[in-house]
């Protein structure tokens, strides 16, 4: 009988796949490859990038399973007790960056911490839009909030508001996007454990179907040279975020991670232009204001 280790080895792994194929649907113009590689220290993972394609610019699909001794960084960085030594960490992080600045781009991620004495799950998901429609953000947020409500109706509002305050530039006082969920540490107080790893896959199941109608719904919608400089210009932001403030981030490159596999999460092409004026009364004015000051959209 597997554990709950082998089990979201399982789940993470056929998150990755089905991810990887549907963008594949979704976008037959992209160019695809998919690398093994292993951590010298202990572990691997899968690494399946995505980029050039006429709907689908650049998108990192990464499955990761990796171990070792953990650092005094590590220690600092996830709180661990003091007679923690080892770790192993399993997970699958998805970002897809779409050519089309009227598609938003998405990041999610779902992952397990076992350091031996103690253990749990964390993830989430969030969206970023260039241009705000409206209904889109709602049916993600109503498909978030469905899928929490089915396990704690608690869980939304909670994790809404965690997400909004995780994905927040403070050097910019705005947001990254337009929020969804963020959860950590769910389990480590040795509790609900297996109803923690259900949420868990139910995330991990419920993603693609959420990003995958908003994409569908705007991917072959005419844009403008002025949208795309717009979108080049808030990816910036995404950049900064990620390099500053993510925890992922810096946990991969304070476990000696894949160079490569942390920074495709990286978008193919990011503007900083100084000044870049938006007028008061446009859409890119509207995108900016709502980034200020997170909204409850169900």
């Amino acid at each position: 009988m597997m554990g709950i280790k082998e089990n979201f080895f399982q789940v993470a792994a056929k998150l990755q796949a089905e991810v990887s194929a549907t963008l594949i649907s979704l976008d037959a113009s992209v160019s695809f490859r998919s690398e093994d590689w292993k951590r010298s220290e202990g572990g691997g993972g899968k690494s399946d990038l995505f980029s050039g394609g006429e709907r689908v610019e650049r998108a990192g699909v990464n499955f990761s399973n990796v171990y070792g001794v953990v650092s005094e960084q590590m220690h600092s960085m996830l709180n661990l007790p003091t007679e923690v030594s080892e770790f192993e960490a399993l997970g699958t992080s998805i970002i897809v960056h779409p050519r089309s600045p009227l598609v938003p781009t998405v990041h999610m991620n779902v992952r397990y911490f076992n350091c031996r004495t103690v253990s749990w799950f964390g993830g989430g998901i969030d969206l970023t839009p260039y241009y705000v429609f409206d209904e889109d953000v709602i049916f993600f947020h109503d498909g978030l909030k469905k899928i929490c409500d089915s396990f704690d109706v608690s869980f939304y509002p909670k994790f809404k508001k965690w997400c909004d305050q995780y994905f927040f530039l403070p050097h910019r006082g705005e947001a990254r996007g337009v929020g969804g969920i963020f959860f950590d540490y769910l389990g480590r107080d040795g509790n609900d454990s297996s109803r923690y790893f259900d949420f868990a896959q139910a995330v991990a199941v419920g993603f693609m179907p959420l990003y995958g109608e908003i994409f569908k719904r705007r991917c072959n919608l005419e844009w403008s040279e002025k949208q795309r400089a717009f979108q080049l210009f808030r990816r910036s932001r995404y950049v900064e975020f990620n390099l500053l403030y993510d925890r992922g981030t810096h946990f991969g490159l304070k476990s000696n991670g894949r160079i490569e596999s942390i920074f495709s999460s990286m978008p193919p092409l990011a503007a900083w232009e100084y000044p870049y004026l938006i007028e008061p009364d446009s859409e890119e004015n509207r995108l900016i204001e709502i980034l200020k000051s997170p909204r409850e959209w169900v």
